[in-house]
């Protein structure tokens, strides 16, 4: 009927007015709701808009690999994003695509277990969103079976206030299989607090990391940084946290750098390690633990280690408890590595570890404290427990890379301390990278080069088993892994004050297979 009819049309100019209601008010909401300014958008790029932040991987197995970004809309909603692997840079070989939701809850990052790869190959990815594509990232999965050679970049402990991350810039086009990052890759201090008060850059947001956008904004900053974006663009991370990236010297139930009046440890610890997991092309398990291993090849078994989070007990607080039997790994963990250890068929196994493992006498330059109760010599009845473990199993050409402490290092991890300097006996070796940035021994107060210098000659003179220690330098490590050896090279950066600087090679030792160091200066 003609009635029906006319309620009929009032029925559809009701509906399309409820729906343009609803479109309307959607956009409204959305042009009113921008984002809040953090201050990192004075170091944005515009041609990389919205991919301020680069493109990442990492987690490289034989066939999959986690690829990463960070998309930052003008304002606040859910954004769609689409991602390609191919085998070639001109993406006409395109092996993997897909489609993806991005938003606030994740802090608009995005990350991706691509699988279905090949072993041993280099890929390229990109990422599109809101129009835009990102730049082209390149990231290698790992070898199976027989394998050559294995060339590993090692870093740690980079502090945007002491300097320009020139050292990730050099890493960047080296030939890499993956570069370890054994931790501190963000600081938690204030501005001024842990920096050269001289340099001008300065951490945002303007106060210690507590929160979780504090740790969100904080890594949004470091990861402006034109060096460290090259070297996440060309290689695939394995990363580890250390402390910084929760609070100086932290332990399961709290750290030196957390006071009562900053709330809760629990839920600062919660925090910071969702925005790690957020911002990092790292993997994420059921459990959220971060020790894990990789295997590349019949040459070299990777394992990673957690010293800081999930099993390191309260601290020695006197030098008189150095041995007391407390943990550093816990014992799921311990055993845990004593499987890997065992099960590993590998020609050498590479163990990330945090903190300095060698005992370590520092009597001529601290006689005070003539031990780091924050190194596994606080920790020396679970170190020498491995030690005994590495000796009694019969492992061999076990190398231990090691970050935290700013400096250069190479040890034979001694079989006894004592009585090495008689035997010359060694169960592994350590090889500690220096810090990208944060700062030297020289540039603490009341030091200088001179005192540096003066401090590596007392070492060595008093620690038989120490073969190498720079202790002025910034930069990184290159370990290339042989058949029948291994070559440590040290790569440092002629001035970390400026954003392009002159990388150029410090030493180079030679590993052999009886735990012995060739070379060393």
């Amino acid at each position: 009927s003609h009635t029906g009819q006319i309620l009929q049309v009032m029925k559809i100019d009701t509906i399309l007015y409820l729906f343009t209601l609803v479109i309307f008010t959607s956009c409204t909401t959305y042009k009113q709701v921008e984002l809040v300014p953090n201050g990192t958008e004075a170091a944005y790029d515009a041609r990389q808009a919205p991919f301020y932040h680069g493109v990442a991987s990492g987690d490289p197995q034989t066939d999959r690999v986690i690829i990463w970004t960070r998309i930052t809309p003008k304002r606040q909603k859910n954004v769609a994003v689409t991602w390609e692997m191919s085998t070639d840079q001109g993406f006409d070989a395109i092996v993997a695509s897909g489609e993806t939701m991005t938003g606030s809850s994740r802090d608009y990052t995005v990350k991706i277990d691509v699988t279905g790869l090949k072993p041993a190959t280099h890929y390229y990815y990109r990422f599109k969103a809101l129009g835009k594509i990102s730049m082209t990232g390149r990231t290698k999965t790992v070898p199976q079976g027989h394998n050559n050679e294995v060339v590993l970049g090692i870093v740690s402990c980079s502090n945007y206030e002491f300097g320009y991350f020139n050292a990730y810039e050099g890493l960047a086009d080296a030939d890499l299989d993956a570069i370890l990052h054994l931790g501190d890759y963000i600081y938690e201090y204030g501005p001024n607090k842990y920096g050269d008060k001289d340099f001008s850059r300065k951490h945002l947001p303007a106060k210690e990391l507590i929160d979780l956008e504090d740790y969100r904004i904080r890594y949004a900053q470091y990861r402006l940084d034109k060096g460290l974006q090259r070297a996440h663009q060309n290689h695939p991370f394995v990363l580890i946290w250390d402390d910084h990236e929760f609070a100086n010297n932290i332990y399961k139930t709290g750290a030196q750098n957390h006071q009562e009046d900053e709330g809760d440890w629990e839920r600062r610890k919660a925090v910071a390690k969702q925005a790690y997991f957020e911002w990092q092309p790292i993997r994420e398990t059921a459990h959220e633990t971060i020790y894990r291993s990789y295997h590349y090849g019949n040459l070299v078994d990777i394992i990673m280690l957690d010293e800081r989070y999930i099993g390191r007990a309260t601290p020695a607080s006197q030098q008189e408890q150095a041995h007391d039997q407390r943990t550093m790994l816990g014992i799921d963990q311990l055993q845990w590595l004593e499987h890997q250890l065992t099960s590993s068929n590998a020609t050498w196994r590479i163990i990330g570890n945090q903190v300095i493992f060698s005992p370590l006498d520092l009597t001529l330059i601290r006689p005070k404290a003539p031990l780091n109760l924050d190194a596994w010599d606080g920790y020396s009845y679970e170190r020498d427990h491995i030690i005994d473990f590495l000796a009694h199993q019969g492992i061999a050409n076990t190398i231990f890379v090691t970050g935290d402490t700013h400096a250069s290092w190479a040890f034979e991890v001694p079989r006894n301390v004592s009585t090495y300097k008689d035997t010359g006996a060694s169960v592994a070796i350590e090889i500690g990278t220096p810090s990208i940035t944060s700062a030297n021994w020289d540039e603490r107060k009341g030091s200088s080069k001179e005192n540096v210098t003066k401090a590596e000659k007392a070492l060595l003179s008093s620690n038989a088993h120490l073969k190498y220690v720079n202790g002025s330098q910034h930069g990184y490590t290159l370990l290339k892994l042989e058949k029948n050896h291994a070559t440590a090279q040290w790569y440092y950066s002629q001035n970390i004050k400026l954003e392009k600087a002159t990388i150029f090679m410090g030493n180079s030792i030679v590993i052999d297979k009886n735990n012995k160091i060739q070379g060393a200066e």
